[in-house]
């Protein structure tokens, strides 16, 4: 066994190389900003600059991090995905490791983090998980917790219901343990942190799980072995991609993820380097670290931006890196998925849980040790939801402003800006077009631009609902507004038009408003604003008609929107049997490669 150890064993690999990369991405990433930047000031002054257009320029500027940032991770994925032989382990060279066949010698337990959820689809995934385990011969360096904060009486009981019926089926080849938090205080960091004073110190690793969350065991066993293999490593993050849904939301949803994650991942693993992200689920922690360095504490004031830390996982990360272990990234799609929400309103819903727990990361910009990319991801974690106000504030002060502008710059700088966001899927899209076995694992090209299509409508439509909807929520937290943790609603059971109402009456409204102020200030860039009004004023129908389980059965039947899991054409996944076509649904007996 491999002792545990809470200090790095020796120097990080963070040297020249990585450091050069790092400061030719920025440089990347502020020549097209301050570009952007000067294109916007020549569309919108072309006289003396006035108040309202320097404002404008302000908030444009806030929408720019993510745009660039995204835009050249894809030109970077893209660049490796044609040109490297194994761009994956090019920039995460601990994945060689994976394949070693090294025998299993470390303790690790598995954390499965639930809140009154539905009992079956729990048994039946901890059961496809375990069997696969068992099947392996590797089952006895695992422990499986089940850590509940459930607060249901009846969800309780069917939870050690559950943890009866495995520990009836693995017998004496796998520990199982169920706990049920009486005072479930810290929200899901407090659930793992009570695990780290109960049962941390017995294991060397821990893989977490949430509710919604399956891994093949082969995609286990991997993250041990180079875990043993990398005593640097403190966090190991697999890629996390969407399983196969029977919802039209979710199904067109995570097709456009699914494209855009390869290039964008692969593009973000080349210069963050050691200081990469984590999740929350899907991952792998070494423990002794862990428990003596990423302890979150309890901010002053009252929730939502004091109290208990909401999302932990970031802040977890840049602790572990500043206790000097490297945080990492497996950009692959092997063995590692999740749920996505089934609908626009639980979407919304989850969002802004993470608009909320984002939010606190104000507390910690200035705490000392951190390293400087540590803290640029806290600022970029802010800001990826500052932007959705300052784009609508944008447009706001856009039909406010009388002043003439120059409308073939305008219309340059959307095309531009269009295609930067847009480009992670288009990369991966290339890349996928290209190459004759991804073609065929998406169901075709037909297929493909149809699903592309069909994503790009979608996406189109609901990114104003979301913008208004983060909007509303960010100028309520002053006031004391608030998600708090639920569990979420994973079945495609549709959305009735009471809850649309109840949910989306503001974005209605607010596009009803829209719409006529266009309409009168500027009637003749209806192309340009039709889309942004008709995702508001459409918002209640378009989450009825996207949760409508008819239209994601026939998404499903027609092959649109198909991921490659659908046809059994996945490394790591395809031999295993794992998924049924069109369905959330996994096999009763495990496999395992």
């Amino acid at each position: 066994m491999i002792a545990p150890s809470n200090s790095p064993p020796e120097p990080l690999r963070s040297g020249l190389t990585l450091r050069s990369r790092r400061i030719g991405f920025a440089a990347l990433v502020l020549a097209s900003s301050v570009a952007l930047l000067v294109l916007m000031a020549a569309t919108l002054f072309t006289t003396t600059p006035d108040a309202t257009g320097i404002a404008m320029l302000l908030f444009f500027a806030l929408t720019l991090p993510w745009t660039t940032i995204g835009f050249w991770n894809a030109v970077i994925g893209f660049s490796l995905m044609i040109f490297a032989r194994d761009p994956a382990t090019l920039v995460a060279p601990h994945r060689r490791h994976a394949s070693s066949g090294a025998p299993i010698a470390c303790k690790t337990a598995l954390l499965i983090c639930i809140r009154n959820e539905n009992a079956a689809r729990l048994l039946r995934n901890l059961e496809w998980m375990l069997d696969g385990l068992v099947a392996s011969g590797e089952a006895g360096w695992f422990h499986l917790y089940i850590l509940s904060d459930s607060n249901q009486p009846e969800a309780a009981a069917a939870e050690e219901g559950v943890a009866a019926a495995l520990t009836r089926r693995c017998g004496d080849a796998l520990q199982i343990t169920y706990r049920r938090r009486q005072h479930s205080s810290g929200f899901k960091a407090g659930n793992i942190r009570d695990f780290c004073e109960q049962w941390g110190r017995q294991h060397e690793y821990a893989i977490v799980f949430d509710a919604d969350s399956v891994m093949t065991p082969a995609a286990m066993l991997r993250l041990v072995r180079i875990m043993q293999a990398e005593p640097r490593i403190g966090i190991l993050q697999t890629l996390v991609t969407g399983l196969p849904s029977a919802s039209a939301f979710a199904r067109i949803f995570q097709f456009g993820m699914r494209l855009g994650m390869r290039s964008y991942t692969l593009g973000a693993a080349s210069w963050q380097g050691d200081c990469g992200p984590y999740w929350g689920h899907n991952a792998i922690l070494r423990l002794a670290p862990f428990i003596e360095h990423c302890d979150l504490p309890v901010l002053p004031g009252a929730p939502p931006l004091g109290g208990h830390v909401l999302s932990h996982d970031q802040l977890e990360a840049v602790l572990m890196r500043r206790a000097g272990f490297e945080v990492r990234v497996l950009p692959d799609e092997e063995g590692s998925w999740e749920e996505n929400p089934p609908s626009l309103p639980e979407f919304i819903r989850r969002d802004l849980r993470w608009c909320q727990g984002n939010m606190q990361y104000f507390h910690f910009l200035a705490m000392p040790g951190l390293l400087t990319v540590s803290r640029c991801q806290l600022v970029l974690a802010i800001a990826m939801y500052l932007s959705a106000p300052a784009w609508l504030t944008f447009m706001l002060l856009g039909l406010i402003r009388q002043l003439p502008f120059r409308a073939d710059l305008g219309i340059t700088l959307f095309i531009v800006t269009l295609a930067m966001g847009l480009a992670p899927k288009l990369a991966t899209l290339a890349d996928v077009l290209l190459r004759a076995e991804s073609r065929r694992a998406y169901g075709g090209v037909m297929r493909i631009v149809i699903g592309v299509a069909l994503e790009f409508f979608l996406t189109l439509l609901i990114a104003p609902v979301s913008a208004v909807a983060v909007t509303i929520f960010l100028l309520g937290l002053p006031f004391g507004r608030q998600v708090g943790w639920t569990s979420q609603q994973r079945d495609a059971e549709g959305v009735p038009f009471a809850l649309a109402a109840q949910r989306l009456w503001p974005q209605t409204l607010l596009g009803i408003v829209f719409a006529l102020w266009f309409w009168r200030v500027a009637p003749g860039a209806v192309w340009f604003w039709a889309p942004f009004v008709l995702g508001l004023v459409g918002a209640i129908p378009l989450a009825m008609l996207s949760a409508h389980p008819p239209l994601g059965r026939l998404l499903g039947a027609a092959g649109l929107c198909r991921v490659p899991e659908e046809s059994g054409r996945l490394e790591g996944a395809a031999d295993t049997g794992l998924f049924a076509p069109f369905a959330n649904e996994l096999p009763a007996a495990a496999a395992h490669k």
